[in-house]
């Protein structure tokens, strides 16, 4: 709560441009880059939905569209790098442990990929590493898109939109954790059914 105060307190000083700019970037960065990987994307969300319920120059519709976009160009970003720079680099690797590590990854991503790249949006750090080794193991690009919209809106529009309502409505903040508890819980079942079915 310190931390979420934290930010509401640096965020309300903000003039309305730089506050869109930073919150963009942030989002971005974390969601994109590698480096990115610390950086508390959950509390930036729920911090920004608080701001904007309080700041009439804030306009909470405006906000999401900012976020969305964001998360959305960051996974794209995340994916591109992974197939681009990532699987070159796997491939100039003869090891035959690393060829059955990738070839093993594959077989993941083909079967359960759609929902960990849903559900790893309500993980820190994972949602960082997330695309780009979606991108390294190849998985369909278009999978990956549609898992990739679903995921910004429920995470990035869930979470800001939690801290928007949270302070008159308290229940909003518990909706927004159900969401993620049940794309998590599906991506784990996902994974075990597939493995059950694989041939012994």
């Amino acid at each position: 709560m310190e931390l979420l105060a934290s930010f509401d307190a640096q965020f309300t000083a903000l003039a309305p441009f730089i506050f869109y700019l930073i919150v963009w970037a942030i989002v971005f960065v974390e969601t994109g880059l590698l480096f990115g990987f610390f950086l508390p994307g959950d509390s930036i969300l729920f911090s920004a939905g608080l701001v904007a319920a309080t700041k009439s120059d804030i306009n909470i519709v405006f906000l999401i569209l900012v976020i969305l976009s964001a998360a959305f160009i960051g996974d794209q970003v995340g994916f591109v790098l992974g197939r681009v720079v990532g699987r070159p680099y796997l491939e100039k690797r003869k090891s035959l442990r690393i060829q059955r590590m990738i070839e093993n990854s594959e077989r993941f991503y083909q079967q359960t990929g759609w929902w960990a790249v849903v559900a790893a949006r309500f993980f820190p750090w994972i949602r960082t590493f997330v695309p780009p080794i979606a991108g390294i193991l190849k998985m369909n690009y278009y999978k990956f898109l549609s898992a990739n919209i679903l995921g910004a809106i429920l995470w990035g529009a869930g979470i800001t939109l939690a801290g928007y309502y949270a302070a008159s409505l308290p229940w909003v903040k518990t909706f927004s954790y159900a969401i993620a508890t049940f794309f998590i819980c599906a991506s784990i079942v996902s994974g075990l059914v597939n493995y059950l079915r694989r041939p012994r």
